[in-house]
């Protein structure tokens, strides 16, 4: 028994392991003394997906009031509850920055499909205008595991594939921890996400290496705590509906 606690001991020395949040010290179990969470009305049982009280709502199917893009005010076409891509126009951001966050996004892959892999359907989700949860059409569409739809683009392929057809409505759940930097710019901790694709946990608090980015893998370089979330201009008719922001801290002791 020694000698394999001791290889187990060799095996793990050197790895690190994600810090998760601590059990309080503070309050004694159970103490009606301890401060209870705040109480925020979920969305409505007939519409589950529809924005909690505290959530900012980023578009209601209206207007790009709460978007702008680099050139000028956003430019994609606005319709019957969506808003959709016109390519070349640009990709869009958000008026306002949001660090560590809970994001409800929902998107649709053009109908009929046209293209091939990375060519059908492609746009993105990014957190911090820099960290991308791909948005593509993988409904019978092969392409490489990390740029398939879910994926942390270029790092982390989805768990499963769970998308639904071209001309279906699909819905991203985000749950998204910026990174920490010192004062220095070094890497206190990086980034982690969660996506549940369409009800599916396919993201499970991943850690990001650093900021996504096309057939490289760019470090971490320091930036703001809060920065704009960006959709991608692929050039692709993508429609999205029913974007909504929560801004989450992490849990005091």
């Amino acid at each position: 028994m020694k000698r394999i606690a001791r290889l187990l001991g060799l095996a793990c020395a050197g790895l690190t392991f994600p810090a998760a949040a601590q059990v309080s010290s503070r309050w004694p179990i159970h103490s009606m003394d301890r401060p209870r969470p705040a109480v925020v009305a979920p969305g409505p049982t007939a519409r589950p997906d529809a924005p909690p009280a505290d959530a900012v709502v980023l578009f209601d199917g209206t207007d790009l009031s709460q978007w702008e893009a680099d050139s000028g005010p956003a430019r994609w076409r606005v319709d019957s509850g969506y808003m959709e891509i016109v390519g070349g126009t640009g990709s869009i951001h958000t008026t306002r920055g949001f660090g560590d966050c809970q994001l409800h996004v929902e998107w649709m892959a053009p109908l009929p499909p046209q293209g091939e892999g990375q060519e059908r359907g492609n746009s993105g989700v990014y957190l911090m205008s820099r960290y991308e949860v791909q948005v593509l059409d993988s409904y019978d569409n092969a392409t490489y595991a990390d740029g398939q739809a879910a994926a942390v683009y270029g790092q982390h392929p989805p768990l499963v594939n769970a998308s639904r057809p071209p001309g279906v409505w699909q819905s991203y759940d985000i749950v998204f921890h910026r990174p920490r930097f010192n004062a220095r710019g070094k890497v206190l901790r990086p980034a982690r996400l969660t996506v549940v694709h369409n009800g599916i946990v396919v993201q499970d608090n991943v850690e990001l290496s650093g900021p996504t980015a096309h057939q490289r893998q760019p470090p971490y370089t320091a930036h703001a705590d809060a920065l704009p979330l960006l959709l991608q201009d692929h050039g692709n008719p993508v429609r999205y509906r029913n974007i909504w922001v929560r801004s989450i801290g992490e849990s005091t002791p």
